[in-house]
């Protein structure tokens, strides 16, 4: 079986330290667990390997995150995987740092992201991997929060929520959503 993984973020040095970049950042994890590399493709940067008997692409889109729907969709038709079997990974303002969600669909939730995605595939149901990212910024404040670097203490964090995002994902190919969701939502 094969599955598209897709991290949400924005290409550019400039973004890289950024929270709303998460999704890109779990993405380069799993693919250095697998020992597997990006490859510079249509619409991203491309990285495929196994995870016993599921097939992994993974995926980071070039077209800048308003725009990720156009990757997913490209993606999902040369590599003939059906929706089912697409797992987006994207930052959450709603849940607090390091809370990890498996979420089999859901809304958009104001994410630009995920709204290009819905739109151009014309449904909201297909699986996302939510990483809380906190809401700690002032009114008026949330575009430079999204776009900003991780605070120290949340850097230390970062590798064992990284590490664990990487578990949810493997689990997904593995066992599926159902079981995914009771083991690592908490």
């Amino acid at each position: 079986m094969k599955y598209l993984i897709v991290g949400l973020g924005n290409i550019g040095y400039e973004y890289e330290p950024t929270r709303h970049n998460i999704g890109f950042r779990i993405v380069d994890h799993l693919a250095k667990s697998l020992g597997i590399s990006f490859e510079t493709k249509r619409y991203g940067t491309i990285a495929k390997g196994r995870v016993k008997n599921a097939e992994l692409v993974l995926l980071k889109p070039s077209t800048y995150m308003n725009l990720s729907g156009e990757a997913v969709r490209y993606w999902m038709s040369t590599e003939s995987i059906p929706i089912e079997r697409v797992l987006i990974l994207v930052d959450d303002l709603a849940l607090p740092f390091g809370t990890l969600r498996l979420k089999p669909k859901g809304s958009d939730a104001g994410h630009n992201g995920l709204k290009n995605i819905a739109l151009l595939l014309k449904t909201e149901g297909y699986a996302r991997l939510r990483f809380g990212i906190g809401s700690d910024y002032p009114r008026g404040g949330q575009i430079e929060f999204v776009l900003g670097a991780f605070g120290a203490e949340e850097e230390e964090r970062l590798p064992e929520l990284l590490e664990r995002s990487c578990e949810m994902v493997k689990s997904f190919a593995l066992q599926g959503i159902a079981r995914t969701m009771n083991q690592f939502n908490s």
